[in-house]
């Protein structure tokens, strides 16, 4: 069962217009930074290497991106209840105009500024403009309790210093 965008806000930080963030079936999400990756990843069974970005600055306001894979941080604090666990999908418009989100699960216990991969596939590129509405998060509600919270390493991220 999916809570309704209402009750989302709760569970929200540093969001915008509350009113027109609030979905009847989530809560939008804006783009607030937007990276580039400048080196290698590695992820191996034991080794984990985010690699390092170049934060890309708009001009004006906008973003020009021509197609490829970025990064984005998003400006609201999220916080994903105990009893739920977030998912983050990309808003439709974005999808018309030859762009896609990837996020990944968002655990129960997760607070921060996250991050998802942003694939621009229009050959012509997109024009993105700071705090413009990117994607939506929906919260589905868990059966049954987890025995732990999220505690990863990316517990808190975009908040404070903490990247």
């Amino acid at each position: 069962m999916a809570f309704p965008g209402f009750m989302l806000a709760r569970y929200m930080e540093d969001y915008g217009d509350l009113e027109e963030q609030v979905q009847p079936a989530g809560f939008d999400l804006r783009v607030g930074e937007v990276m580039a990756p400048v080196e290698e990843g590695v992820l191996g069974r034991d080794e984990r290497m985010i690699p390092g970005y170049e934060e890309l600055e708009p001009e004006g306001g906008w973003w020009r991106l021509g197609p490829g894979g970025y990064i984005i941080r998003f400006m609201e604090v999220v916080s994903v209840p105990r009893n739920a666990v977030g998912i983050c999908l990309p808003r439709s418009s974005l999808l018309r105009m030859g762009a896609t989100l990837n996020c990944a699960v968002w655990d129960p216990g997760y607070r921060g500024r996250g991050q998802a991969l942003l694939v621009v596939l229009n050959p012509h590129g997109i024009r993105l403009e700071q705090g413009a509405r990117i994607a939506q998060m929906v919260y589905i509600k868990t059966t049954m309790l987890p025995r732990n919270l999220y505690r990863g390493v990316y517990q808190g991220e975009g908040i404070g210093d903490k990247h």
